[in-house]
């Protein structure tokens, strides 16, 4: 049976290992592939589920995907503790190890920018959501929200701005959804973060929710989130940051 290589993430060299009992999608364990000044984290994946006409009917299989998904965010938790990682999306499949290499060729120079850009940082999310009195919870979500900006180095509303859809009902959630931000801080900052959170406090009828630290997937841009079509022509689904 062809296997095929899963991938994960780009990385730069570092020195730490991962975990021996770390296994990715399919029960395989990650493994590093060094291409000059960067690693890829690639897995092997079977070429009878992850090909590209296979692979298409298994994202329609709701137990799968989301078991998929959990195990692909598994390695990008293990690789957050040691380093700062480019995450790519859920399901980025390649031929092989040369095909892995072609594409870190091609990318090389978006992906060194890259993760210069988050060495040392992390992302925090904030959702807020509200049970009622939207005006106050908006006056609220607005204060919070240019406070937290003020402590992150960058920030970026999830939320569509489009009123009509932004405070869409979110069931079992506690209410409407009207926050989901992200917020990207150094590292040896986020106790601080933490702390800024919980000293601002929640309006009446508000439920404010901080998950993380993640991988910094929303300021990766179209370096991270897009996925790369190897021969098997298919170039993976959004990346996305499960709270286990």
């Amino acid at each position: 049976m062809s296997a095929l290589r899963y991938v994960y993430a780009i990385c730069r060299p570092f020195p730490a290992a991962l975990s021996a009992e770390l296994t990715g999608v399919g029960g395989v364990p990650p493994r590093l592939l060094r291409h000059g000044d960067l690693v890829a984290v690639v897995g092997s994946v079977p070429e009878r589920d992850f090909d590209a006409e296979p692979l298409r009917r298994r994202l329609e299989d709701v137990h799968w995907l989301e078991a998929t998904a959990r195990a692909h965010q598994g390695v990008i938790d293990a690789l957050t503790v040691v380093t700062s990682p480019l995450p790519l999306r859920l399901a980025t499949v390649l031929r092989d190890d040369s095909g892995v290499r072609v594409m870190i060729e091609e990318r090389r120079e978006d992906f060194l920018r890259t993760l210069d850009r988050l060495d040392g940082r992390v992302e925090w999310d904030v959702r807020v959501y509200a049970e009622s009195a939207r005006e106050h919870a908006d006056a609220f979500t607005r204060r919070l929200h240019e406070t937290l900006s003020g402590c992150a180095e960058e920030s970026r509303l999830l939320t569509p701005s489009d009123p009509a859809t932004s405070h869409e009902a979110c069931p079992g959630a506690g209410g409407r959804r009207i926050l989901d931000a992200a917020y990207l801080v150094p590292r040896a900052d986020s106790g601080a973060f933490v702390e800024r959170v919980n000293g601002v406090g929640e309006e009446p009828g508000t439920r404010v929710e901080l998950t993380g630290p993640w991988a910094a997937y929303s300021f990766t841009g179209s370096t991270g989130l897009t996925g790369f079509a190897g021969v098997t022509g298919f170039a993976g689904l959004t990346s996305c940051g499960c709270t286990g």
